[in-house]
């Protein structure tokens, strides 16, 4: 059975990031950030040997990593930049995860490139996402994806029937793949927990220390849970914390650094029902690229992209984000959509690199999607990229890190399945046994597949020992009672909103946020996390304030109004001032 992330396994991690304090028991390497790049991070680096702890001031996932489009794709945009290195990277990681490291958690998904002009554009469209197939099929091994193919009008209207008639004379239906962002960071942290790593969450870095000849030697963390501050040591320190990346860099005391911005991007979230179509759209706009992509039970339609210069823990969609993705929806949708077709909006930051680096870095690696660098001695500093190459990120980090020792300790995670992937073949034979002894429908079966993989089993074991968690939750159907369960007691939730928010997606996923489901899901998670009942009102009341502020953000015509009505929910953990 693999290691459990819990609040008794963050407490474990908390004591060995005090005594790391001794020399004998000096940690090699720190990583600060636990979105994907660091979640990524932590696992190449405990796989080469190293010993490895991964904070994060939030719950795991929560910025970046929990509100991206939910692809994993190559790139197509890159071809149109001729950089076709980028691309085969991209697609040689993508093919990577559907075969090897994470079949469970992502799954191929078939889009619709819609033609405007029969002749010219089929040609140009066409040969482009041929070009993308071959670079995909340069790829070792068995393809992971069909082949492209040429689509008539006739038969777009047998895939997308709610593709108006007047968008397109033919497409060109490609394949590239999706994932639930937040679950692959929960996998990928809990995978590096059980090789090893000490991972804590909701423990914010606000200091770096040094040595007398002024090397990053570690670092203060404060357990936002209890306010107890730790001293760390570490060999090596990686900031991969991505829209606060400057932030962290500041920390180190020293002008060099990299250069990132924040871009929001937000999607809605409308019922499947909506829109018949079995297939994605992918779209050009003049501001971005727009997709409709089929997920689960929903449509979800994206994204924008525009500066964010406010809070960066609280991107919020507004009432303007949202006009604009439902109007450049509706240019091609045979039965527009309105606001009342909205069930869920949600919004978060890109954290976009800026050319060069700041005076006195040492840069190691740069590619157009993320750069390595050195502001100061002991701190590596890693920014830009994108979900599908994160454990190309991860590697170029750690190899930059720990410098000649890379050449001894070779990155292996090309080879190491996440928690689940390996026996899922078996386990999917086994889920039709445990289909009939609980009752599961076939596309709770495939939810169940699709989140845990092999590791259903842990939940099946849950369900022996009291079947009452077999049961759907009253008022959120599509998710077992075992699920919250199992969300606390393997995957480190230690909040109802880590549990609506990010190990569900309730969040987004029904019109009123969760809000009827709030004392059934703290129901199971107070026992386990041991909550009183002031402290089960204070969660649930938390909750809610959030969800409203949320909905009322959603009405704001500004970021400005938005940031300001979402911040009046204020946090149950606050982040503390950072010491530079």
């Amino acid at each position: 059975m693999a290691s459990r992330l819990t609040a008794e396994s963050r407490t474990r991690a908390l004591a060995a990031l005090e005594s790391s304090q001794d020399s004998a028991s000096e940690l090699d390497v720190l990583v600060i950030g636990g979105g994907v790049t660091g979640a990524g991070i932590a696992l190449d680096s405990v796989t080469r040997g190293l010993s490895t702890a991964i904070v994060e001031s939030q719950d795991w996932s929560a910025g970046t990593s929990s509100w991206s489009s939910k692809l994993v794709h190559g790139g197509l945009r890159y071809l149109q930049m001729l950089d076709f290195s980028l691309v085969h990277e991209a697609l040689t990681e993508r093919d990577l995860l559907l075969k090897e490291l994470a079949p469970h958690l992502v799954k191929p998904v078939p889009f619709l490139y819609p033609l405007e002009h029969r002749v010219w554009e089929r040609a140009y469209v066409g040969a482009g996402i041929a070009l993308y197939d071959t670079l995909a099929s340069v790829a070792p091994g068995k393809r992971a994806m069909p082949l492209h193919r040429h689509l008539t009008r006739r038969q777009i209207s047998r895939k997308f029937p709610d593709l108006a008639h007047e968008a397109a004379i033919g497409a060109v239906q490609y394949w590239d793949a999706s994932v639930d962002d937040s679950r692959l960071v929960a996998t990928l942290v809990r995978t590096a927990v059980d090789y090893g790593a000490h991972a804590a969450s909701r423990t914010q870095v606000v200091e770096l220390t040094k040595s007398s000849t002024g090397t990053v030697n570690g670092a203060v963390v404060v357990d936002l849970e209890t306010g107890r501050e730790i001293t760390v040591r570490a060999r090596h320190v990686i900031n991969a914390t991505g829209v606060w990346t400057e932030d962290t860099e500041a920390l180190a005391g020293d002008e060099g650094g990299l250069h990132v911005l924040a871009s929001k991007g937000i999607h809605i979230v409308v019922p499947r029902e909506r829109i018949k179509g079995q297939v994605g759209l992918i779209l050009q706009t003049e501001k971005s690229v727009l997709f409709i992509i089929p997920w689960s039970r929903y449509w979800i339609i994206g994204t924008t992209d525009t500066p964010w210069e406010l809070d960066p823990v609280h991107p919020v969609a507004t009432a303007a984000d949202i006009d604009y993705v439902l109007d450049h929806a509706n240019a091609v949708l045979a039965h527009p959509l309105t606001r009342e077709d909205v069930i869920g909006t949600y919004a978060g930051l890109r954290p976009l690199l800026q050319p060069g680096t700041k005076e006195g870095t040492s840069s190691a690696k740069v590619s157009r999607e993320h750069t390595v660098a050195s502001p100061a001695p002991g701190l590596t500093v890693i920014a830009g990229g994108k979900l599908t190459t994160y454990r190309v990120m991860a590697k170029d980090a750690v190899d930059f890190a720990i410098g000649q020792r890379a050449h001894a300790l070779p990155s292996v995670t090309h080879q190491i399945p996440l928690i689940g992937a390996v026996g899922l073949s078996a386990a999917r034979r086994q889920a039709r046994t445990w289909a009939q002894r609980y009752g599961w429908s076939p596309a709770m079966v495939d939810h169940l597949l699709h989140r845990y993989g092999s590791a259903l089993r842990e939940l099946v074991t849950l369900c022996e020992e009291d079947p009452g968690l077999a049961e759907p939750l009253e008022h959120a159907p599509a998710y077992l009672r075992a699920e919250i369960h199992y969300a606390v007691s393997h995957e480190g939730a230690l909040h109802l909103e880590d549990l609506l928010v990010r190990r569900t997606r309730l969040v987004y996923e029904v019109a009123d946020k969760g809000r009827a489901a709030l004392e059934e899901i703290a129901g199971i998670a107070a026992p386990l996390l041991r909550w009183d009942d002031e402290t089960r009102k204070r969660e649930i009341e938390s909750y809610r304030a959030r969800a409203d502020a949320e909905d009322a953000a959603a009405q704001a015509p500004d970021d400005e109004a938005a940031a300001e009505a979402r911040g009046n929910a204020g946090d149950l953990t606050t982040l503390r001032p950072l010491r530079t």
